[in-house]
């Protein structure tokens, strides 16, 4: 589908590129003739990271939290003072963990709204300051989640991820006379290391669930880097506002209640 120059020399930014579905885009990216940049907190990871993405193109990296305005702000001075502009930004740090809603203190409640939608807002208006709004260009692709029927089992995230799909259709309309296009990645459940961190009985449920998706598979993280590497691309140089689901009809059809069964299930 793509040419091995599609994104020649472009500058292209993925957050929490260190692992997973970061780390896939980052490399399609690269692979695609980019120079990409990676950021994520956990600095040893990141540069392990870089080191096994060198052998796919020029990758640079930096420890960034987004929750802190002046991590964010370092990082974007980095990628003035290195590469002068930035083409792409891919929004893909994030974190949760499941738990019933009556059982989310405030403390879970802000650590996952200040990363996921907080830290997603500020690495967007910091970027688009910074760059995309003086150069009049620029993209953006916000990974956010299965959120269209709610998110039982993870009403933190389903909140935070909501707010950035409807952060991304504002910001379409508000920008566009910047020719700053904005969309979002919503993947269902995928095959990442980000599974690994679930208990065996989620894990478990997880399994089951598969043979209720219409594909009647998971996704890959190559699945979500073909989405995002389409969205950034000339090829959809016509989209903006939209959410593409990369599920296999799972948002459609799928029971939401299987994470928060399990979840009571611990505490009956």
């Amino acid at each position: 589908m793509f040419k091995s120059d599609t994104f020649k020399d472009q500058i292209i930014l993925v957050t929490g590129g260190r692992s997973g579905i970061g780390f896939q885009i980052a490399k399609d990216f690269l692979q695609l003739g980019a120079k990409v940049i990676i950021c994520s907190r956990k600095e040893d990871q990141l540069k392990t990271a870089a080191e096994q993405l060198a052998s796919f193109g020029e990758i640079s990296w930096q420890a960034c939290d987004i929750r802190k305005t002046e991590d964010i702000q370092a990082l974007a001075n980095m990628i003035k003072e290195k590469h002068k502009r930035l083409d792409v930004l891919v929004n893909n740090a994030g974190g949760q963990f499941p738990a019933l809603a009556e059982y989310i203190n405030d403390k879970g409640w802000n650590a996952v709204i200040n990363n996921n939608l907080n830290g997603t807002f500020s690495m967007i208006r910091e970027m688009a300051n910074t760059f995309f709004i003086p150069q009049k260009n620029g993209i953006i692709v916000n990974i956010i989640a299965d959120v269209f029927r709610g998110f039982p089992g993870m009403a933190h995230t389903g909140a935070a991820r909501a707010g950035v799909e409807n952060l991304t259709k504002t910001l379409a309309q508000e920008w566009s006379d910047f020719n700053i296009r904005i969309n979002c990645v919503a993947p269902g459940i995928i095959e990442s290391s980000g599974l690994d961190n679930y208990p065996k009985q989620i894990q478990d449920m997880f399994e089951e669930a598969q043979k209720a998706i219409p594909l009647k598979r998971f996704g890959k993280v190559e699945d979500v880097s073909n989405a995002v590497t389409f969205l950034a691309s000339s090829m959809a140089a016509y989209v903006t506002g939209i959410s593409l689901y990369v599920d296999g009809a799972q948002h459609l059809n799928f029971d939401k209640m299987g994470l928060a069964k399990v979840l009571k299930s611990f505490i009956s």
